[in-house]
């Protein structure tokens, strides 16, 4: 695996040089998430008129939301790079085990014990952690200075296994770990044909999006035109996308927060646990098998990620709107949000330490000398 080897400017930390949008996105998400609230709170009806158009089984606007903040991430991948990236089964191998193995035993852990006394909840909170990330993790990737071409790489792994994996796990986690412990069964009944739409329209229509853009593009203008002309111009769109994702899904389950603040609590202690140890755990891992720091990003906010569009369809569709289940998982892109931007400051912080020869960091350490 390779990472950018162009040398960044001289005396300008990587901070330095984010824009004014990126460098400012914590008071931009946290701006969105209040306009969200209170625009359901003012006007009641925006809720129901949004939901009442769908796109599989997501709201419209926030459906649009999604497609076109992962639309210029996916433009900006070399996809003549993926096979490359894709033979290296080591970074692979590990990225599928924090997905698959340590990130649904880790969520599944952290229910049991911080909602020991409402079933309905952990349920909720095992759908989400058995949902691998497909959307948000390339903005966060992005953000953090991660490689775009194994982001893209494991999305599309993650895609694949979440389309055979999730009716296991959820058989596994919800059906019969539970009676191990004392506790009830709960059946999933849905089908892997209902998943694979889901990630088919939330990932292949801006996968395909994405690399027409740059095989037309590139044919017509040439390479350098456009990661020097276009690229530059389309990117900070992917944050505007991000920041109307979050104002449709606040002004529609922000008032959640308002009636209910302490189950709400309840649920964000393990969510908030999770996307911290998560992080933590790939990181650590990634650092001590000697990934690169863009490469042990990307595994790291991969891992941390989850899928909660997929999580929310299901409680929906399995357990009805009003459930218990349905709320723990729209609580969780509630808390990933403002979780997962914190944890991009971490990683920035973190790689500048441990990776100071890295060309993302070099320039700074020459300056300090």
């Amino acid at each position: 695996m390779t990472i950018p080897t162009a040398p960044a400017p001289r005396n300008r930390d990587v901070f330095g040089r984010l824009s004014k949008l990126d460098r400012f996105l914590p008071v931009w998400i946290f701006g969105a998430m209040a306009l969200g609230i209170a625009l359901g709170k003012l006007f009641p009806a925006l809720g129901p008129a949004l939901e009442s158009v769908k796109l599989d089984t997501v709201s419209l606007p926030i459906a649009i939301g999604l497609l076109w903040m992962m639309y210029p991430v996916l433009a900006k991948v070399k996809y003549g790079k993926m096979p490359e990236v894709a033979a290296n089964w080591k970074m692979s191998g590990t990225s599928l085990f924090l997905n698959w193995i340590l990130g649904p035993a880790l969520m599944f852990g952290l229910a049991w014990l911080f909602l020991p006394d409402h079933p309905e909840y952990r349920t909720g909170l095992v759908l989400v952690g058995i949902a691998r990330c497909i959307a948000m993790v390339l903005i966060w990737n992005m953000l953090a200075c991660g490689d775009s071409e194994y982001a893209a790489v494991l999305v599309a792994i993650n895609s694949v296994f979440q389309i055979v994996m999730y009716t296991v796990l959820g058989y596994f986690y919800l059906t019969i770990v539970p009676q191990w412990l004392g506790g009830e069964a709960v059946a999933l009944n849905i089908s892997m044909g209902e998943i694979a739409k889901s990630v088919l329209i939330f990932l292949g229509i801006p996968l395909a999006a994405g690399f027409l853009t740059r095989l037309i593009l590139t044919r017509l203008k040439g390479d350098e035109w456009y990661e020097k002309k276009f690229v530059p111009r389309l990117s900070p769109t992917a944050i505007i996308g991000l920041l109307f994702t979050i104002v449709m899904m606040f002004s529609l389950k922000g008032e959640v927060i308002l009636n209910q603040p302490l189950d709400v609590i309840r649920i964000a202690i393990p969510l908030l646990s999770y996307f911290i140890i998560m992080f933590g755990l790939s990181f650590g891992v990634s650092y001590l098998l000697k990934f690169p720091y863009a490469d042990t990003a990307t595994i790291s906010f991969t891992a941390a990620g989850n899928n909660f569009e997929l999580a929310i369809a299901v409680a929906i569709g399995v357990f009805g709107l009003a459930s218990g289940e349905a709320l723990a998982t729209v609580v969780g892109p509630l808390i990933e949000v403002p979780a997962l931007i914190s944890l991009v400051y971490l990683s920035l912080w973190l790689g500048r330490r441990l990776y100071p020869s890295d060309p993302l960091w070099r320039s700074e350490s020459e300056s300090k000398r």
